[in-house]
Order: C-alpha cells, then structure tokens, then sequence
C-alpha cells in the first residue's frame, strides 16, 4: 500500500520523517454525499488509504452538488469534501460487482455507508457476509435514524436532523418560524466525525481483540448531543428552552450587535467580570456597579436596558473602533465573519485554514485546511475530490490482482 505520508505536504513538515497516524489503514467508502463520507475524508488527512467506490456510470450524487465547476464530474463541494480520496468503480447491483467489493473488504480495515438501513443487505453485503470475509473489519453505518428503533426505515437529511434533534427549534427569534440553523449541513459533519472517533476506538479495540465491530450512528443523535443542558433541564423541571434570537438565557449582553457602519460583531460577557471590562471599553465604569448591573442576575433581569445600551453604543462607532476599544480592555468580542472577510483574515492566514491546491483545467482551489494541527504528525490534502474512476484499473490489478482483459471486460458489462 503506497504511504500517504510520502505524497506532498500540505503543511510543514518532513514526509520522509513523518509517518501519519493512520498510515496503513485503508477505507472504503461507499456512501454518497457528505454523512459518513466527511469521516473517510478526515482519516485520510492523516494517512489512511480511501477507496470511494461509485457506481459505474452516475458516480456519487455529491459530485453534482454544489456549484458547478469546469470539470464535469466535480462541484466545488465534491473537490472540497472528496479531498485525499481514489475513485473506485463497482456496481453493487450486479453480482459480479458485490464478488469483487466483497474482495475490496477483505483487503481493507474499514468500511463506511449511508444508505437507507437494510439497502446493503438487499444487495448482499450486510453485516454477515462483510464479517464472514474480514471478521476485522470496523463498519461505520451513518443514517438518519439509526440501524434500529421504529423510525430507522425514514430517509434523513440533515436538515431533518437539525429539526427531529432539537436544534432547529432554539434557531431564531422568539415566537417567529424556526430558521434553519446556518446553510452548511451541520448534522452531516457532526455525525462524520463521531463516526471518525467511532472508527478509531473500534480499531483500537480490534488491536486488542483482532475483532471488527459495526459502528452506528443516527444523524439526529449527533445533533442532539451538541445541545448542552436541555435535556437535564427538561428532566428536572420540565423547562423547554425556546429560541433566543442572537442572546443566551444565561448571559447578557451575549449576541450580534451592528456598527455604525452596517457591520457586525458578537460580544459574549458571560461574568460579571467580563461586563465590568465591557463598561470600561465604553468609558461607562458605573455600569458595573453593584447598584446597577454589575451582578448577572441584575443583567438578566434588565436584559432588555442592558442590550440597549450596548446596542447605542456599538451603533455609534464602526467595526474597528469597537475592536480597538473592546480588545484593549480584554472584552470577548469578534467580527460576524463573511466569507470574504474570511479570506482577508490575517489570522485565517497565519494558522493555515485556508488550503490553496491547484486543480488541473481549474487553477487554485481555496478549501478549508486539515482540522485538528498535530505538532509530530499534522495531516495533509494530498488531493481533492478525484476525477470519476481515476483509480479503478490501479485497485483492481495491483489490489484484487484480476488481469487486464478481465478488466476490460468488467468494463464492457458496466460492472466497473
């Protein structure tokens, strides 16, 4: 199996030094879009071998999502979330397909999906015959309500998941529609990356017992369990937190404040101390005094004139005087970051979180750099989202070791 620590850094380090941690695991990844996927994309970062085996002739569905680039089988989206992945192409509804991933699985250590639960079994390839073939294979299952319970048969988006897992009820203003809770398909990442340390722990568990395990996560469950306290308030005293706009119950001022000129920031005084150091920053010291509202629950009970107040007094003063003026005093505050904001960002620069690769036919790609740094070992792109089938021929020599004529005709059928 070729290293993927030799192949070119994305960030400084030495590859003939470095061994990457996850170097000599090799994944297959067979779902389509972005739950269980995305956890493919971040082991490779940090050296395991990723097979994203498609379907012959449509590929995964992610490559026509997004926008749309010169490059017919890519979106922006797919060359961003598909980076240090090979595409392998299989049909898993031909028979000879399923022989030929079911070889792929004996010769690998993990092996994702996101279909419908029960779809793999269909096709021949549940838990039994997978486990049959490597009794050592780790199987991260990602759908939008589990492998079990009565709603396990519903399609999930993550969409859905933000609303059954309670997140999309606290988004938005007080008694107005739930918003969705950003664009991006936050339940998709987050249920990626339990499914990352899943993936990890039943290795580490495999090391110890030389037995794989199934991993199974519902997209809501991730979602749910980023949602801090409600439950234990709900438990305890029947408290159903409702939607708060830009503020916190538990804190104020604690949101989105606009400047003067037609900008945003977020302050977050979460202590009294905190608040004393905002006051300061306003030239207002009295503001914080025991008499007015220098305790929290002064704050909360005079939420509304407190927000006032900071309200006027951003208002009154552009984005980098209020910086200016709030980081002096040591103030938690920050821009309301647009994109564009983003990419002027001196500190965005300086810790690496905007990755430049040039893409052949495409020029330079900006996405999202390697999350989480490692000092010894930090991970790399090594390439985005690859071209449909580019390493098809390679798996099925050198891996699976079939012979170029019957390759050829693998091909002539539409089996790969």
């Amino acid at each position: 199996m070729p290293e993927n620590s030799e192949r070119a850094p994305s960030q400084e380090h030495d590859p003939q030094t470095t061994k990457l941690p996850m170097s000599g695991i090799r994944v297959i990844d067979v779902g389509t879009f972005l739950a269980g996927p995305y956890a493919a994309s971040v082991l490779g970062e940090f050296g395991a071998e990723i097979l994203k085996v498609e379907h012959p002739l449509a590929g995964d569905p992610m490559r026509r999502f997004g926008t749309a680039t010169k490059r017919h089988d890519a979106t922006l989206a797919w060359l961003s979330e598909a980076r240090n992945k090979k595409s392998v192409l299989i049909d898993l509804r031909q028979q000879e397909g399923v022989q030929l991933f079911l070889k792929l699985v004996g010769k690998s250590d993990v092996l994702i999906e996101n279909f419908r639960p029960g779809t793999m079994e269909e096709w021949g390839i549940g838990w039994k015959e997978l486990s049959e073939i490597n009794p050592g294979l780790v199987f991260l299952r990602v759908s939008g309500y589990g492998q079990t319970g009565p709603y396990r048969h519903r399609s999930g988006f993550a969409h859905i998941a933000h609303a059954f897992g309670g997140l999309s009820y606290l988004a938005g203003f007080p008694g107005e529609t739930p918003v969705v809770p950003g664009t991006a398909p936050l339940g998709d990442y987050l249920s990626s990356l339990y499914g990352a340390i899943g993936i990890m722990l039943a290795l580490r568990h495999r090391e110890k017992t030389g037995r794989g395990q199934i991993v199974d996560i519902g997209i809501y469950e991730a979602v749910f369990r980023h949602l801090d306290e409600i439950a234990a308030s709900y438990g305890l005293f029947g408290k159903i937190r409702e939607r708060e706009g830009a503020g916190s119950f538990v804190a104020v001022p604690h949101g989105h404040f606009r400047t003067r000129d037609d900008k945003w920031i977020a302050i977050a005084c979460t202590t009294d101390k905190m608040f004393e150091r905002l006051s300061e920053a306003m030239e207002r010291p009295e503001l914080a005094s025991s008499r007015l509202y220098g305790e929290q629950r002064k704050r909360l009970a005079a939420r509304d004139e407190v927000n006032r107040i900071v309200i006027e007094w951003v208002g009154s003063l552009s984005r980098e005087e209020v910086l200016s003026r709030c980081l002096e005093k040591e103030v938690p505050i920050g821009k309301v970051n647009s994109i564009a904001d983003i990419f002027e960002d001196e500190h965005f620069q300086a810790r690496g979180n905007l990755a430049r690769l040039e893409e052949p036919g495409l020029g330079e790609v900006v996405v999202p750099g390697v999350t989480p740094r490692l000092s010894l070992t930090p991970g790399q792109i090594n390439n985005l989202g690859p071209p449909m089938g580019n390493a098809t021929y390679e798996v099925m020599r050198e891996l699976l070791g079939l012979s170029a004529e019957e390759i050829k005709q693998l091909r002539q059928r539409k089996i790969i």
